[in-house]
């Protein structure tokens, strides 16, 4: 019986001595990569949704499926400082001659 105990005891060690070699590891060097994090969502990529914000203590919407966390509109969900890149295209109108 008190080998099963140790056991667990070493494995619960051992966990939790992972977190905290990960959580020093992100705080160095944050998920964004390269660019900053943003400033509105600290990095994560996620902001409280509209449908939490203004309620009465439920949440879920379409945007945020439930979670009460939406893409963060800043970042557009990337986490970094940088703007998400858009392509814009426009197409030309068809002249009709008659």
């Amino acid at each position: 019986m008190g080998l099963i105990v140790l056991t667990q005891v070493s494995t619960g060690l051992s966990v939790l001595a992972g977190a905290v070699l990960v959580k020093s590891v992100v705080n160095q060097k944050p998920m964004a990569g390269p660019f900053q994090r943003c400033p509105t969502c600290n990095g994560t990529g996620r902001v409280s949704c509209l449908c939490s914000r203004w309620s009465d203590g439920d949440v879920g919407c379409r945007t945020c499926a439930g979670s009460g966390r939406m893409a963060c509109s800043r970042c557009g969900g990337s986490g970094s400082g940088r703007l998400i890149p858009v392509q814009i295209s426009v197409r030309q109108p068809t002249h009709q001659s008659s």
